[in-house]
């Protein structure tokens, strides 16, 4: 079945992450006393940051419940945005992934419609496009973030949302390519017709191959050789 819509993940997939979503989100938690390792935070990746926030928060510091346990995950959760805003604003080397751009320009060639999703609120996605210049580039027909929808990954909101814009019907028609777990998933549960995990992220091939993606790549270049 002709593919009609891509569904690319951003840090990670698309664009390049040296681990400093991984740092900022450490450091959200630390100056809130939560200490968290590297590898912990890894497998958080790829969900709506407020619920990664919510199960450190749980885990981390039981003690807190109510009120005082909302009041903390909000203010980590608006630290983390705070540090990723500056970051992405003002980090000279951050840049679209190997043959990201070509490859978004390619599918627009062949008539299949390029979409972008996330993990991340607006106002760190926002930040990531006018750094790159994406916002208003015609190589990408539209972008959702997880703060727009009822839910984030694994849940298939975002992907349908993209689908009702874009007037596409038919999930079978549709690829997700992410870089973790949770994409995996969201592309399962939207009934996706080809899931594709990149090892270009937070996860490598043997982390990523317990979720069976229907293929793993280690570079954008490889998808369009998956894509009819």
């Amino acid at each position: 079945m002709r593919t009609a819509l891509v569904v690319f993940d951003i840090a990670g997939t698309t664009v390049s992450d040296k681990g400093n979503v991984n740092q900022a989100f450490r450091n959200a938690l630390a100056e809130e006393n939560i200490q968290v390792a590297i590898e912990e935070v890894n497998t958080l990746m790829g969900y709506r940051k407020i619920d990664a926030i919510m199960r450190m928060v749980v885990k981390h510091a039981p003690q807190l419940t109510g009120s005082g346990q909302e009041e903390r995950i909000n203010a980590i959760h608006n630290r983390f945005n705070s540090i990723m805003v500056d970051f992405y604003r003002n980090d000279a080397a951050l840049e679209p992934l190997p043959f990201a751009e070509e490859l978004f320009a390619l599918l627009q060639e062949k008539g299949i419609k390029v979409a972008l999703n996330t993990g991340f609120t607006r106002v760190i996605t926002d930040a990531i496009l006018q750094k790159l210049g994406w916002d208003k580039a015609a190589f990408i027909n539209t972008v959702i973030c997880s703060d727009e929808v009822p839910e984030g990954r694994p849940h298939p909101y975002m992907i349908q949302s993209i689908m009702q814009q874009l007037g596409i019907s038919d999930a079978a028609k549709v690829v997700k390519v992410g870089d973790t777990e949770v994409d995996v998933n969201e592309g399962r549960n939207a009934g996706c017709g080809l899931v594709v995990a990149v090892t270009t992220g937070a996860y490598t091939r043997e982390q990523l191959s317990p979720y069976h993606p229907d293929a793993i790549i280690d570079s954008l270049q490889e998808l369009p050789a998956l894509i009819q």
